[in-house]
């Protein structure tokens, strides 16, 4: 219930200060006095059925009249938010639109059901944001095979009759007033299309020939009134041209320039004050919307969780997803409420649609009184702070588009003499041949830039990043790179234009081509990974396996199979990406960013087994009382991948053999859970459009490559209890659940357990251990002088002494070899140096699967990087702590087994 003293004051204010309201109390007796008693929710059901007894047209208006004053009270009273009336008032928009659509098809063809016609709503009304005195921005769209007509009709005379009679009902005034002003200047081609277009011809038109503000206006719409099916038809095959992936940021640069534009229009002598535009002005209404819209085009492509057509939704999502301050975001919503407010109280007086402050001082004075403020100067102190956070958050937006416009650090000539001048001048080696390679680019020597965009994009950005080479830490390397990435990208329109919007990512660029050889490859294959890195939270390691799960898992409505397959290799593909600048940049420590690689993997095995097993038992159905379980071994068990791991997986299922499944085509357990695993082994390793995923091996399961596939708990069981070998139990050691129930992760966990605290011959453990780790160092030979994995005293002994102590002495058991060294030596039976040690040869290796893959000393310039990544000083100090740790592995081991290490 409304406070009686709040809403009697509020009636006042509107009687007093609003002319248009106070008519609607003459011409609703009783209205006010039944919201008081009632309550708001009652008297608008009330309204809804107040008038039936008279015509749909008037009824509407009738109905509109009686809303427009409940409202507006209850929002003068307190009771109401600015973000509840727009809403209750677009509701009724869609309401009335139904109500005259059906109205017109059942005094035109009075057997046939509404279809064939419906009604797109853009702007406000698309968002659900109208305001009390707001024109509503209807497409109107038909379909000709199912439009009812009249008797010798053609379904496009019949849509325009439609469409008239649909206006006319809506908009023209009578002795009750209006129902909505209809604005139909935003469908395709306005000024020389009909009011109703085919849904063909409309689509063909955004497909081909739409502009950015069309795109733009696109955030806000869905099907409102009239035939949903063919309404939401219409959206679901226009998703794809307002959400593109790859986001051309030259449409950034226009709403840009748009904004500028309109400012410089609005403000010529305009100061806050009487006259000043609340939509339009500088930190206005429109400068929120554009800045919220202009963070949806560039991410909402990527992430359907930043489609939301209201501006309030999409501000709070955007600071969700860290795209947008948190700060930022509430300040923004916070004075969009009161702009929004202001602006109601502008068009509530006479039911105008303005935006304006008054020219007149006592005018002034009435809006600010009518929101209960003692004058205009007061509302213009509160609006000076509101519009003044406004503009310039949204300063910074369009800003940072302009940046790169007004920084060529080169001049840049065609003359071959001028060319090398520059380039020399700007500090960039071989100067000569760098000329030529310019000119060579320019020449046509690189398809992507044959055509004309994609030379102007590069014209565009070339000085900068000419630029930002010269100060690379390895000039040549990055150069030939970015020469490879060149000639390898089918399209280059949108890397530089990326650029040039995000100036600080060329940096980025320079560092990815002059340290990171297994990045700039990946560049070379995808340029839109880049786009993956233009907000700040991109540099933040990847977040739980669920909320990656998630990430991966959405999906676009009417997606098959190798769509959701390509989905994940392209997110997998940027969080991957992502991860190894991370480690280039070093923003985090790379023993982090290993665990960030393999919370990417066990999500990828989640979504992928989920979606092959979704196809396999659309087929073959399901296996009763049984469910497929995936256990990883190796450095995914252990929860830190590199960027080259492979996934080290056994493929396993519950229940009893002999069982069949229940589908079509019905399997035996066997068979079943054999193919099934090499199903979620294609989905994970098959290289589709997308590119590649990971490698799996899976010959750590029993009987190795002889084996089957996947085998029953029991047989894993008796396997491991009987026939595996020792190494086959070391190898257990770091075993892990990745895919499966929790009541069959237990027991397959208990298994486990019992298998690795079984008694053994420690002698003969030992033993085994030994001759293992002699075979695996004749046969498996380091890669370069840096591949401390496989070096005598690296990363593999120190595996092998860890699993050695865990099988002889029952304890230390945890996957994680960092967490399994710091129980061990909780327990005295390691020197705490080994812990110490495993953590830098973790972190350079690590390291250098991004930098030196073939573990060869790399070029001084990366020296630094792996230094500071390893935690340590230069490249000198990094040395000689590693040969400390080999030392001190070598001590460990030879007080373990009694001899040295084996030597490659």
């Amino acid at each position: 219930m409304i406070a009686q003293t709040a809403l009697a004051e509020a009636a006042q204010r509107a009687r007093t200060h609003a002319p248009f309201l106070a008519s609607a109390m003459d011409r609703n007796p009783g209205l006010i006095e039944r919201l008081d008693a009632e309550g708001l929710d009652a008297t608008l059901v009330w309204l809804a059925q107040a008038f039936s007894d008279a015509s749909v047209s008037e009824a509407l208006r009738r109905r509109k009249n009686g809303l427009s004053l409940v409202l507006a009270v209850a929002d003068l009273a307190g009771v109401l938010t600015v973000d509840a009336v727009t809403r209750h008032l677009s509701d009724f928009a869609d309401q009335a639109l139904d109500a005259a659509i059906a109205d017109v098809f059942a005094r035109r063809t009075p057997d046939a059901p509404v279809q064939g016609f419906a009604v797109i709503a853009l702007g406000k009304h698309g968002g659900q944001e109208l305001n009390y005195s707001s024109d509503i921005d209807p497409i109107f769209i038909y379909d000709p095979e199912t439009l009812p007509c009249r008797p010798r009709e053609d379904p496009a005379d019949a849509a325009q009759r439609i469409a008239r009679q649909l206006i006319d009902m809506m908009s023209q005034r009578d002795g009750h007033g209006y129902v909505f002003r209809m604005d139909l200047r935003l469908r395709p081609a306005a000024e020389v299309t009909p009011l109703a277009i085919p849904v063909d011809a409309a689509l063909s038109h955004y497909e081909s020939q739409a502009l950015t503000w069309e795109q733009a206006a696109f955030i806000r719409s869905r099907a409102a009134a009239g035939d949903r099916t063919l309404g939401q038809y219409f959206m679901d095959a226009l998703r794809p041209f307002i959400w593109r992936r790859s986001l051309d940021f030259g449409t950034i640069d226009e709403i840009a320039s748009l904004t500028r534009q309109i400012r410089d229009h609005y403000n010529k002598g305009q100061l806050l004050g009487p006259g000043f535009d609340l939509k339009r002005g500088r930190g206005g209404i429109r400068e929120v919307e554009f800045f919220t819209q202009a963070h949806q085009l560039i991410h909402g492509g990527r992430d359907p969780a930043l489609r939301l057509r209201s501006t309030l939704d999409a501000l709070a999502a955007l600071a969700g997803q860290g795209i947008v301050p948190s700060d930022e975001a509430e300040l923004l919503a916070q004075h969009y409420r009161s702009l929004r407010t202001f602006e109601h109280r502008l068009q509530m007086i006479d039911d105008q649609q303005t935006h304006s402050l008054p020219l007149d001082q006592a005018a002034m004075d009435n809006v600010a009184q009518l929101h209960g403020l003692p004058g205009g100067a007061a509302m213009i102190t509160e609006l000076r702070t509101v519009t003044g956070d406004v503009a310039a958050i949204y300063d910074g937006l369009i800003a940072s588009q302009k940046a790169s416009e007004d920084d060529a650090a080169i001049t840049l000539s065609n003359d071959p003499e001028l060319l090398t001048e520059a380039l020399a001048g700007a500090g960039l080696a071989e100067p000569e041949t760098l000329a030529s390679r310019v000119q060579a680019w320019r020449g046509g020597a690189v398809r992507a830039l044959r055509s004309a965009a994609g030379r102007k994009a590069f014209e565009e950005v070339l000085p900068a990043l000419l630029a930002a080479f010269a100060d690379a830490p390895d000039q040549t390397a990055a150069l030939n790179r970015f020469d490879d990435v060149l000639r390898q990208l089918p399209s280059t329109v949108n890397v530089f234009r990326l650029l040039q919007a995000r100036p600080a990512l060329m940096q980025t660029l320079v560092d990815v081509l002059s340290h990171a050889p297994t990045l700039a490859e990946s560049l070379a294959r995808r340029g839109d990974l880049l786009d993956g890195l233009i907000d700040a939270s991109a540099f933040d390691l990847v977040g739980s396996v669920e909320a990656i799960v998630r990430r991966l898992s959405r999906e676009e409505p009417g997606d098959d199979y190798q769509q959701r397959l390509d989905a994940v290799r392209v997110r997998v593909g940027e969080m991957r990406f992502a991860l190894g600048v991370q480690l280039i940049e070093g923003r985090h420590d790379p023993v982090d960013i290993a665990g960030g690689y393999a919370r990417v993997a066990e999500a990828a095995i989640i979504r992928l087994a989920d979606c092959a097993i979704r196809e396999f038992v659309d087929v073959h159905g399901q296996m009763p009382d049984s469910e497929p379980v995936i256990l990883a071994l190796g450095r995914l068990g252990g929860g830190a991948l590199t960027h080259a791991s492979d996934l080290d997986l056994i493929f396993l299922f519950s229940g009893e053999i002999g069982g069949e499944s229940d589908g079509r085509r019905p399997l035996g357990s066997t068979q079943y859970y054999n193919r099934l695993a090499q199903r979620i082994i294609a989905a994970l390793t098959v290289p589709t459009a997308a590119g590649a995923l990971y490698e799996v091996d899976t010959r750590l399961r029993p009987n190795g490559a002889q084996g089957l596939l996947a085998v029953s708990f029991a047989s894993f069981e008796e396997y491991q209890r009987s026939q595996a070998w020792t190494w086959e139990h070391m190898a257990l050691c770091r075993a892990r659940v990745v895919y499966g129930s929790d009541a069959s992760r237990q027991r397959l966990e208990g298994i486990i357990g019992d298998v690795l605290h079984a008694p053994r011959d420690n002698a003969q453990t030992f033993a085994d251990a030994l001759k293992m780790r002699s075979d695996m160092a004749a046969h498996k030979k380091p890669l370069g002088p840096l591949d401390v994995k496989l070096l005598p005293g690296g990363l593999v002994d120190i595996e092998f002494i860890v699993h050695a102590l865990q099988l002889t002495r029952h304890t230390g058991f945890h996957p994680d070899l960092r967490e399994a060294l710091a129980a061990l030596t909780q327990a005295g039976l390691v020197d705490p140096t080994l812990g110490e040690a495993h953590d830098l040869m973790a972190r350079l290796l690590i390291t250098l699967r991004l930098v030196a893959p073939d573990c060869a000393v790399p070029p001084p310039a990366s020296q630094a990087l792996i230094a500071r990544a390893c935690g340590l000083a230069d490249w000198d100090s990094l040395l000689a702590a590693v040969e400390t740790s080999r030392t001190s592995v070598q001590i460990a081991w030879q007080h373990l087994f009694g001899a040295e290490p084996p030597a490659e």
